[in-house]
């Protein structure tokens, strides 16, 4: 008993044991939801233009368009897509391959990348989010790249991002506020208003480029994609155009979609292939970007009508006069078969043959590219190419046609000096002559906008014809001139430029070291 007594009292001796608890109240500061969660009414301006700029990563500038919407059907999905105002850096160097992709991709509102590529290459400036309940979370990205469903919001995106752009195209041009200026009597002064361009021309200069590659790249969409491009033609007077456009403006007898390429504007509207169009009031479409010549070569026709360009050998003019233009056509052949046979044989394989032509105006000659040749253009961008190997020469003479001016006094004067069709073995052509054949050769491929076959032969060819020209017997060169010695003079201070107004007062004496002067 005593034992257990003593025991009981060290347990009331025994200190007495506190725990801490710590509890913790959550508030919740950011309590919107993702803007591309909510409803579009309830979202203004300000606000989708506060977001941009967070998706805007690698693009300056404000956006020029946004498409918000809900995709459903087998695949549900939410997006908010934005087209920029300005270009990427790395598209004013042409890096377009370095462009990321500008997605930011959400599964069930959690952030999986923000380097997704749900985009096309030419479509690459796009930014924006995605947000989809259907992908799954536990998976990598390289699996959830290749995923069907991927690839069907893939194929919804593109198609929203078009769409996005023709509404920009269909809308009307912006109202402005007109300034009215006043005279001291009140009378309200008339002044010339400066004709804007509509918003999306100005988009367009900027993009064209990449819409252009969709067309080349995305097979699927190119319908979609050609009715987004605007081009200058000779009748648009400097403004942009469609293609939609383009075809309502044609005539009764015109058939074909017209085009000329060159390297810049100055350069097609001053091409001799135009003289026969501008006479029949036929509308030509302008293709002055490098990117042209391979977009169009993908393109067979737009609203049923065919592209034909008009430096190419079998283009075909309309006239109203079918058979008198083949009659004539027959006469000249017949007519002017001496010269050409004479010429094929003289050019060899720098042309293909030697053709009468219909189109030309004031020329006498101009080298055109065969139906299946490479334009001069063409020929231009494929020797540009950092990396090509001979590919600009391949097939080029063999690919050409000559075509010559059946009405030019010249060609004329050439079908009298050379040998006729019957009876023409011992016909010896004169020098002149076959110099004069050279130099229309010359003269057809600059009109044409191909370079000189033979650059060094052509310059013989015009020395001598300004030695004959200018009467001169020989083309020695003279002895140089050797002057005589003369003795030096002294300066004349009066004469002096600069000296004039120089004043020794306006030295301070003071201020020269005449130490380091050694005076």
């Amino acid at each position: 008993m005593r034992r257990k007594t003593l025991l009981k009292t060290e347990r009331k001796k025994s200190p007495k044991k506190t725990e801490t608890v710590t509890t913790y109240d959550w508030e919740e500061i950011n309590n919107n939801p993702a803007i591309w969660t909510r409803e579009k009414d309830d979202i203004t301006d300000e606000e989708y233009r506060d977001f941009w700029h967070v998706v805007a990563k690698g693009v300056s500038g404000d956006c020029a368009k946004w498409n918000h919407f809900n995709a459903e059907g087998n695949i549900n999905f939410k997006s908010l897509l934005y087209m920029p105002e300005e270009i990427p850096d790395n598209y004013r160097f042409g890096q377009i391959d370095k462009i990321v992709g500008g997605l930011k991709l959400y599964v069930r509102k959690v952030l999986i990348s923000d380097e997704f590529d749900l985009m096309p290459k030419y479509l690459s400036f796009i930014r924006g989010v995605v947000d989809s309940d259907d992908l799954p979370l536990n998976v990598n990205r390289e699996t959830l790249q290749e995923s069907k469903i991927t690839k069907v919001i893939k194929k919804k995106l593109v198609r929203k991002a078009l769409d996005m752009i023709r509404a920009f195209s269909k809308e009307e041009m912006p109202a402005e506020e007109e300034e009215v200026e006043v005279d001291e009597e009140g009378n309200v002064i008339e002044t010339e208003k400066e004709e804007k361009e509509h918003p999306y021309i100005e988009w367009y200069k900027n993009f064209n480029a990449n819409l252009k590659m969709g067309i080349i790249e995305d097979e699927p969409n190119r319908g979609r994609i050609m009715k987004l491009l605007r081009f200058q033609t000779s009748k648009s007077d400097g403004k942009w155009v469609s293609l939609e456009e383009y075809v309502e403006n044609m005539g009764p007898l015109q058939k074909d979609i017209y085009t000329i390429a060159g390297p810049g504007l100055d350069e097609v509207q001053q091409s001799p292939f135009l003289d026969r169009f501008n006479e029949k009031d036929i509308e030509v479409v302008y293709l002055t970007d490098p990117v042209d010549e391979y977009m169009i070569q993908q393109i067979r026709d737009f609203d049923g009508k065919k592209f034909s360009a008009i430096s190419a050998e079998n283009v075909k003019i309309p006239d109203e006069d079918e058979d008198l233009v083949k009659r004539r056509e027959k006469a000249y052949k017949k007519k002017f078969k001496p010269l050409t046979k004479y010429l094929k044989k003289l050019y060899g394989p720098a042309v293909m043959r030697i053709a009468i032509s219909k189109r030309l105006g004031k020329q006498p000659a101009i080298l055109s590219s065969s139906e299946y040749g490479n334009s001069a253009n063409m020929e231009r961008i494929m020797r540009a190419q950092a990396y090509q190997t001979g590919q600009a020469n391949m097939m080029g003479g063999a690919m050409k046609v000559m075509e010559i001016n059946p009405r030019h006094p010249i060609v004329t004067k050439l079908l009298d000096g050379c040998p006729p069709e019957e009876d023409g073995e011992d016909f010896v052509v004169s020098t002149e002559t076959e110099d004069a054949a050279w130099l229309l050769l010359d003269m057809g491929a600059l009109n044409g906008g191909f370079e000189i076959p033979n650059v060094k032969a052509h310059n013989n060819r015009v020395t001598k014809f300004l030695q004959s020209s200018l009467s001169i017997d020989s083309l020695g060169l003279e002895d140089e001139i050797d002057p005589p010695e003369e003795d030096e003079d002294a300066p004349d201070f009066d004469d002096m430029d600069g000296m004039e107004g120089l004043n020794m007062g306006d030295f301070n004496m003071e201020d020269l070291n005449l130490d380091e002067m050694n005076l």
